[in-house]
């Protein structure tokens, strides 16, 4: 059975990038065959928005955590190997930002408030929460 991946985007590491984790996570899982088919290993979503946000090529760090099976502090260290060894706190703080205040638009959230069973009152506008929901859903989905 496919691992759904729980880790939510507001973790984060020692590195203090919240997201890196579940983008982590994500890699690892699809490496080993066990990503749902429907969970994107690196989207275009969060998961570029931490590489971005950090300074990292997409490609390179899903080949690293894929090709060398990398544990999470694996991954963060080479994570700051790619910036030569640290990574400023502005641009972590800015990241962690961006993705903190990123927002669904109105479908999205509908859709995943009504799998989850809850009215879209305007009270989760985030994406961060609403991911979370989404996940908890689709875990509960699977082994129902």
């Amino acid at each position: 059975m496919a691992t759904i991946p729980n880790i939510s985007s507001d973790i984060a590491g020692p590195l203090g990038a919240i997201h890196l984790p579940r983008l982590w996570s994500k890699l690892r899982l699809s490496a080993a065959g066990e990503l749902p088919a429907d969970y994107p290993e690196c989207g275009a979503g969060f998961d570029q928005m931490v590489l971005d946000g950090l300074g990292i090529d997409r490609d390179a760090a899903v080949a690293y955590v894929k090709d060398n099976k990398a544990s999470y502090i694996e991954f963060e260290n080479w994570v700051k190997a790619q910036r030569g060894g640290a990574i400023p706190q502005s641009e972590i703080d800015a990241s962690n930002a961006a993705i903190r205040g990123y927002n669904h638009d109105d479908e999205t959230r509908g859709s995943i408030l009504n799998a989850a069973g809850l009215s879209d009152d305007g009270s989760i506008l985030d994406a961060v929460n609403l991911n979370n929901l989404d996940d908890w859903t689709e875990l509960h989905n699977a082994l129902s």
